[in-house]
């Protein structure tokens, strides 16, 4: 248990990126109603994703983050769900043919909502209004009332969560997962991908395997972990009056977990020492994930390990790195030297995405895929420079055939940006991109491996 620490002890240090909710009291009704709401998740499964982390953090398997930049009521949908889901299955399949290392598969799903913003205010056309925080505080559209935090919102943003993970579950071990199905689990507009292809082919060769293993006497009948998988939902730790209300005594250890998710992560805008979110998380015994980006010194890195892990217990932190493709090797060196030379057992995976904006010539903010690869590449040569693992990929992607994110195989021009451009907030990859995505993955995950084993 942490020291001197209460699930409300946050409400005592420097809150940024928090709305001010017009009504204290509604908000207060709220938040004592959700805390009297069933858990989303349980603190054992919590516990499970902090033992699964800890083999990635040791080299012994690769973890694979992604979903929604931001999700939103208006796109609720099973199809948009399990689209998504059904990416992840893909990449998370590519990667474990090409690497043989197990993959932890963690969905930006059933949760993330709230959105930190880099102004407390925005200007259209000369109206000034309040940010759009995403939809568990506020609404998109701009209007005077839409742009008010209503405490409601977060009561449909718990049932929103509570459906999703439901059907990922349901997903997960009800037999969508099943390798025999992993044909099934291409989209339809993918066909003209040349990396649909070889996913194809990829496919041919584990049923084949799976043809010889039932020959064999190896079914999912006698196998259950061929017709199911595990995944695990996570969330950024920002909205701190509902992780509250969902933070939860467990019975089993007299620990603190959130409810909300299994893993949370804290944003770089609120990693400050004195932050409120860090007093929120340090607390609370789920895994744990902090961005890290260039204006993060090494000595304050360390501080902040103490702080969220001073047990050094594997696979409670996640370090995700998001520099942008032209920093990432002159930033991160120090740091990954920096907890190495201290011992902190931590997870390094890699945002490629945020440092990596651009806004196009027609006022489109889009994420060049080119740009995306390249921060990837300079992640696996700075681990592979310093001896360490790159551990995981995070990733803000989606199952849907959007146009956010230019270039790729199937080329998405700048000029094809508004086609398809749907996102509440920042620019995704598509399911194509994705899966390129995890194809250039493997073959740097291999080489990795393979300079691993020379050096054994």
């Amino acid at each position: 248990m942490a020291a001197n620490w209460a699930a409300d002890s946050w409400k005592s240090a420097q809150a940024l990126q928090l709305p001010e909710y017009p009504d204290a009291a509604a908000l207060d009704d709220v938040t004592q109603r959700i805390g009297n709401f069933p858990p989303l998740v349980f603190a054992g499964e919590a516990r499970n994703l902090t033992t699964d982390l800890a083999k990635v953090a040791e080299g012994k398997a690769f973890l694979l983050q992604g979903g929604d930049c931001a999700e939103s009521f208006a796109e609720f949908h099973p199809n948009n769900i399990r689209d998504t889901f059904r990416v992840i299955l893909q990449m998370s399949v590519v990667l474990t043919y090409a690497s043989k290392l197990p993959v932890v598969k963690v969905g930006r799903m059933a949760g993330q909502f709230a959105k930190p913003r880099s102004s407390n205010t925005e200007v259209i056309d000369g109206v000034e209004l309040p940010s759009y925080r995403g939809d568990n505080v506020n609404d998109i559209a701009f209007t005077a009332a839409s742009r008010i935090p209503d405490p409601e919102r977060m009561i449909r943003a718990y049932a929103q969560s509570a459906a999703t993970l439901n059907l990922l579950r349901a997903f997960a071990q009800g037999g969508y997962a099943n390798l025999h199905q992993v044909h099934r689990w291409t989209h339809d507009f993918m066909g003209r991908s040349p990396w649909a292809k070889k996913y194809a082919e990829t496919a041919d060769r584990i049923g084949e395997a799976l043809d010889f293993m039932e020959a064999c006497g190896i079914s999912p009948d006698t196998v259950p972990q061929l017709s199911q998988t595990t995944f695990y939902t996570s969330h950024e730790a920002l909205l701190l009056p509902f992780e509250e209300a969902m933070t939860r005594q467990d019975s089993l250890t007299g620990d603190w977990y959130d409810t909300s998710a299994h893993m949370l992560w804290i944003g770089d805008r609120t990693r400050f020492e004195g932050s409120s979110h860090v007093e929120f998380l340090r607390g609370i015994g789920n895994p744990i994930g902090v961005k890290c980006g260039p204006s993060l010194e090494p000595d304050a890195l360390l501080r902040m390990l103490d702080t969220l892990n001073p047990g050094r217990v594997p696979g409670r932190m996640t370090l995700i790195t998001r520099y942008g493709y032209d920093k990432i090797e002159a930033h991160l060196p120090t740091l990954v030297r920096a907890v190495t030379r201290e011992g902190h057992p931590v997870v390094w995976s890699c945002d490629p995405m945020h440092g990596n904006v651009v806004k196009a010539a027609n006022g489109y903010k889009t994420r060049p895929f080119e740009r995306i690869l390249a921060e990837v590449r300079g992640f696996f040569a700075v681990h592979r420079a310093e001896g360490t693992h790159a551990g995981g990929i995070h990733a803000e992607m989606t199952g849907q055939n959007v146009t956010e994110c230019t270039g790729g195989a199937i080329d998405v021009t700048e000029q094809s940006l508004a086609d398809r451009y749907h996102t509440h907030c920042d620019p995704r990859l598509n399911a194509g991109q994705s899966l390129e995505l995890a194809f250039l993955l493997a073959e740097m995950l291999n080489a990795e491996l393979s300079e691993r084993r020379k050096a054994a």
